[in-house]
């Protein structure tokens, strides 16, 4: 067959992970990136200070191991295991909370150096081309061609591609052009809240707390927390409503802020720094998006940020985003072999069978994306809030136990989104029977506890309560 060539726009996580996946596959890949390279010395530092810190956990290295099983080994030399959360209250204390009875963990690690693993690995392919300061212009998907332009010389090339891959993030160019060929559903939503990011360097030496956890300090409408990072600092992002920020502009207002709401940590970060870094860093926004279709026809699809954006407290964005590349091209080589080819070279798939294996990636994807969408808004409010909360301690607890009984059967919310690679769809319809269930469950423990109660209490004062059944009606209607 003659040779396919795929044109994928946007080499951050997810665009440099789909180079390498496309290369596999026998595709030729041109990747184009606006920003420079960041494996230069001189560039390094172009996407500090722009994001939140990554965790990743076990969807992003089924991705990973997929492709190949080395490149996750070597990802795994540089992250740092997060057991569960530790919990800052106002008066210094500090509890932990496991993320898993199974002692499961998540991973901090750093954004830039699993960009340059992905980009060397990328590099790695001979059919792959590695294109930076080029931004998408426009493209005709029916003809292929794409035109970019070099942000350094200003000037306008042409490419002709047989697949376009926008993994161009939440702010899509690829993604509006979609949107002129295909009857898309699209929705963008900031929310009140945005954030700021403040570094704690390490303490004579070592980490300043422990590196094992992510550290949340929750104040009910707003939070601060902390990742690990292999330099032994942490990164801390201070999440709260814009009405908050803009009480807070001096260096005295962050001064009493912070010593107000976060004393340990500002004692941990210092003064000096808090003031520099909150006059320094940039306040970033924070907003999701969601849309359907992916896809158009044979010729494009849209991965990762610039198919659903969303807020970053699941720790899932980029962990979906990697997943969406493995879930294609499971499809794509499903769909090479029911056409009757044994091999797993996708690049041959006719038009037709690439049509119908991404009009199939886009309807399902579509349904699993939407639901973590919704779920990492809802940890926000976990986060900042409940952790503290004695009802949510008191399900988390016994969901735990019901979870080390029947491992199987009873799997809480959390382990569910992060520990498998149980479709996001699936995991909320499974968590709400099992809330279903919880509620009866107690419910039934409470009216036996209650009949049992009240039999005793007619046995020992005679019939001076009222009747059983209207007792268990009352503790029902409670409940």
């Amino acid at each position: 067959m003659p040779e396919r060539r795929v044109v994928i726009v946007g080499g951050g996580l997810v665009g440099s992970l789909a180079a390498c996946y496309f290369a596999k596959r026998g595709w030729t890949v041109d990747l184009y990136e606006k920003r420079p390279d960041i494996r230069l010395p001189e560039h390094s530092d172009l996407v500090e200070h722009r994001s939140i810190n990554l965790a990743i956990s076990e969807r992003g290295f089924s991705a990973l191991r997929r492709l190949d099983p080395e490149l996750e080994a070597r990802v795994k030399e540089h992250v740092i295991p997060m057991h569960g959360r530790m919990i800052h209250t106002l008066d210094g204390k500090q509890t932990s909370q496991a993320y898993d009875v199974f002692n499961k963990h998540i991973n901090s690690v750093g954004r830039s150096t699993l960009i340059k693993l992905l980009l060397d690995e990328a590099s790695s392919y001979l059919c792959v081309t590695l294109h930076f300061n080029y931004e998408f212009v426009k493209a005709d998907f029916d003809t292929g061609r794409v035109e970019l332009r070099d942000v350094e010389r200003g000037e306008q090339v042409s490419v002709d591609a047989d697949l376009v891959v926008g993994a161009d993030g939440a702010f899509s160019r690829v993604r509006q052009r979609l949107m002129s060929k295909v009857l898309m559903n699209y929705s963008q939503t900031y929310i009140e809240h945005g954030y700021c990011e403040f570094s704690m360097a390490p303490l004579d030496g070592s980490f300043a707390m422990d590196p094992n956890h992510l550290h949340i300090w929750p104040r009910g409408s707003f939070m601060l927390i902390a990742l690990p990072n292999l330099d032994k600092s942490f990164t801390c992002t201070l999440f709260m409503p814009w009405s908050e920020f803009a009480k807070v502009e001096s260096d005295a207002e962050i001064t009493a802020f912070f010593r107000k709401h976060f004393p340990d940590a500002l004692a941990l970060i210092g003064e000096r720094r808090v003031c520099a870094e909150y006059a320094a860093n940039p306040k970033g926004s924070l907003m999701y998006v969601k849309c359907a279709p992916y896809t158009y026809k044979s010729r494009a699809v849209i991965l990762g940020d610039a198919a659903h954006a969303m807020v970053p407290f699941y720790g899932q964005g980029m962990n979906c985003g990697f997943e969406d590349i493995e879930a294609l091209d499971r499809i794509m080589v499903r769909t090479l072999h029911e056409s009757g080819q044994a091999n797993d070279c996708t690049a041959n798939l006719t038009d037709d069978q690439l049509h119908q294996a991404l009009d199939e990636y886009s309807v399902t994807r579509a349904v699993d994306t939407s639901a973590i969408v919704d779920l990492a808004l809802e940890n926000y409010v976990e986060m900042r809030a409940k952790v503290v909360d004695y009802a949510y301690l008191a399900r988390k607890h016994l969901e735990g136990l019901l979870h080390r009984l029947f491992p199987q059967r009873i799997i809480p919310l959390y382990t569910m989104v992060s520990f498998t690679s149980i479709p996001y769809a699936k995991v909320v319809r499974q968590w709400n029977r099992q809330t279903a269930w919880l509620h009866q469950t107690i419910r039934a423990i409470s009216v036996a506890a209650v009949i049992g109660i009240g039999a005793i209490s007619v046995r020992a004062l005679g019939p001076r309560l009222p009747p059983l059944r209207e007792l268990a009606r009352m503790v029902t209607s409670k409940i």
